[in-house]
């Protein structure tokens, strides 16, 4: 699950990206609207959580950009403004939840669930490849019926190269998937995570394999 914050409190954006990161999910975080709109126009995401005090406007504004560009996404309005009113307003503007700061994270988790739940992820909600089969809600893994237990980053390439099988996957595509833009990203590191995914799909007897293409990407060759 990839996520973009929008809040301009350095703390409470560093806190989030901590919490949820142990939960297997990528988050972008800017503090305005204007690098919002960039991030949006770059990346898809599948939830954006959204302050509504920030320095050059209300976050809720971006809710009738998305309407308008086509390019609906889920929304969830993080926001001190919590008065009956002030919920009553973000919802009616087309947020799909709205919860009041301070929340605890296991609050905004269950939220997020019920909102993707609402709003099902396009496409079978289990991925299959020979004998490995990722469901894409529990976000668990199992090889020939055996569930196999993943790193964060191993579990989100195998995710895109899964949802890309039978074409390769640039480079570029992978760390958008694997790494939020705050992320320093050192030269080897997609290399050494995919090797790392490589390995563990072998000793659970997974009958698929990751082909690295030279100076390009990556392709999941499925058993014939």
């Amino acid at each position: 699950m990839k996520l973009l914050l929008i809040e301009d409190d350095p703390e409470m954006a560093d806190a989030l990206r901590a919490a949820l990161s142990q939960h297997g999910i990528v988050l972008d975080i800017v503090a305005d609207l204007a690098t919002a709109r960039e991030a949006i126009a770059l990346a898809d995401y599948d939830i954006l959580l959204m302050d509504r005090q920030l320095p050059d406007g209300d976050g809720s504004a971006l809710l009738a950009d998305m309407r308008a560009s086509g390019k609906p996404t889920r929304s969830i309005i993080v926001s001190a403004l919590g008065s009956t009113a002030d919920r009553i307003l973000g919802l009616n503007l087309g947020a799909d939840d709205y919860l009041p700061k301070p929340f605890e994270i296991d609050e905004l988790l269950a939220r997020m669930s019920a909102v993707l739940r609402r709003s099902p992820i396009s496409g079978a909600p289990t991925l299959v490849a020979g004998n490995v089969a990722y469901d894409r809600t529990s976000r668990d893994v199992h090889v020939a019926g055996v569930r196999l237990v993943l790193a964060r980053r191993e579990l989100l390439i195998l995710e895109t190269l899964l949802r890309n099988r039978g074409h390769t996957v640039l480079r570029s595509l992978l760390e958008d998937n694997v790494y939020s833009f705050d992320d320093e990203i050192q030269s080897n590191s997609l290399e050494a995570n995919v090797s790392r995914l490589r390995r563990k799909l072998g000793e659970a007897g997974a009958n698929i394999v990751i082909k690295n293409i030279r100076g390009i990407g990556y392709f999941l060759r499925e058993p014939e």
